[in-house]
């Protein structure tokens, strides 16, 4: 599927963090929209998708001109305090057009040479590795929390096949730790998985963040219900990896393999 481009110049960058991110003092996001376009995606029921003529994940807006206006607000917000950054609440900074455009490194060149106080990087892309030098020189200011809703690639194409492949993301996340940079497979949504999924985790990370729709839509999952997305654990015949309850089982068997305190659920998991 084509992708509709748009070149915009944005006036700010940094937004405040609020809701479920007001452990952080800003949130940043190097792009409007997002090609991965996943079924579960919160933000579809978001004014930024609601009221675009195109469905979500056929359009991106590239901010053009970013590194030049975050160096300035960057300096501006840590001139009144601590500065901590979620990158990204409603786009992945890594997807397929950031290959090209390059608006996510040429933010994170603008970080190494003035680090804020934390940087949470979140993803789903093996592009990430791509910038291991620059997340190198964040030390430990940095985490790149990989989303890994499940270790089946059959439900990842169920639910959103134009995402990365499971296995490139486990490889991501074992070059990322190669390299000493702090990481996380974040299992957000709560997608079926297998019993051995906490087992392929284990010798990548030593961090585990869980989250589902109804903690993490925003609204108790009242967005995820409007998607309709009861209807794709239907058709699987798993309606009830679909309940809110869901997450225990997956918690369970993590905290058979991984100890309680290297296991988060929800906002905890992504704080500082």
């Amino acid at each position: 599927m084509k992708t509709a481009l748009f070149y915009k110049n944005p006036k700010t960058l940094l937004n405040k963090g609020s809701g479920f991110l007001s452990d952080y003092t800003h949130s940043l996001n190097p792009y409007t929209g997002c090609s991965f376009a996943c079924s579960y995606c919160y933000v579809r029921q978001m004014p930024v998708s609601l009221f675009r003529e195109l469905p979500w994940g056929t359009w991106v807006d590239i901010k053009q001109e970013a590194a030049t206006l975050l160096r300035k607000e960057l300096q501006r917000a840590k001139a009144k305090g601590k500065v901590t950054i979620f990158m990204s609440s409603a786009t992945d900074p890594y997807q397929p057009i950031e290959q090209k455009e390059e608006v996510t490194r040429s933010l994170l060149k603008v970080m190494a040479e003035d680090p804020p106080d934390f940087l949470l990087v979140q993803t789903r892309s093996p592009l990430v590795r791509r910038d291991i030098d620059l997340l190198q020189l964040l030390q430990d200011r940095v985490r790149v929390s990989m989303t890994v809703e499940t270790d089946l690639d059959d439900i990842r194409k169920h639910f959103s096949p134009q995402a990365p492949p499971i296995q490139a993301r486990l490889k991501t996340l074992q070059l990322l730790a190669e390299a000493g940079i702090p990481t996380q497979a974040t299992i957000a949504p709560v997608l079926p998985s297998s019993e051995a999924f906490a087992h392929r985790l284990r010798p990548l990370v030593n961090r585990v963040c869980l989250d589902d729709f109804y903690m993490g839509d925003g609204s108790g999952g009242k967005r995820t219900k409007k998607l309709g997305i009861a209807s794709l654990y239907e058709a699987l015949g798993k309606p009830e990896w679909y309940e809110p309850t869901a997450y225990r089982l997956v918690y369970e068997r993590l905290l058979r393999v991984f100890d309680a305190e290297e296991v988060y659920v929800s906002q905890k998991g992504f704080a500082p």
